[in-house]
């Protein structure tokens, strides 16, 4: 499983980062190759973007279930490939650091499965860790423009 963890330190409530957080439409555009998100219910949303593998470009279709909305720190959620064989998890996590600064962790860990797998899981190895990070910053920026 190919997993990245990226942390940043917001100069805002952690009240602030829950409010953007808690609102998938806010964040699934955000998605490095982002193309678009429908919202199934209040906790499913079939998101589709484009991933650069290096070797492999892909338009890849994710159905992500919402396992947990946990006010005003954490939301965790499991993902599965529609049209590639991948599933994965992953979570949001705000940790107050004082009363105007917010530490925000965003993880994500994806396997592929079938018989492209070793191929494609070697190439996630290093693309989770970058999408990661890509998006995390993109939360924070959009945080940051918002505050």
């Amino acid at each position: 499983m190919s997993e990245g963890l990226h942390s940043i330190i917001l100069p805002v409530p952690i009240r602030t980062v829950w409010g953007f957080v808690s609102s998938i439409n806010r964040w699934a555009p955000l998605v490095p190759g982002y193309i678009n998100h429908e919202m199934i219910n209040d906790g499913t949303l079939i998101w589709e973007f484009k991933s650069d593998l290096g070797l492999m470009k892909k338009k890849i279709k994710l159905e992500v279930n919402i396992l947990e909305w946990n006010e005003p720190d954490k939301v965790t959620f499991k993902l599965k490939g529609l049209n590639e064989k991948f599933e994965g998890h992953g979570y949001f996590l705000a940790e107050q650091c004082s009363s105007g600064q917010t530490k925000m962790t965003g993880c994500l860990a994806i396997t592929a499965k079938g018989a492209k797998a070793p191929i494609v899981n070697a190439l996630l190895k290093t693309y989770v860790p970058q999408m990661i990070i890509e998006f995390s910053e993109a939360i924070a920026q959009s945080l940051l423009v918002q505050k």
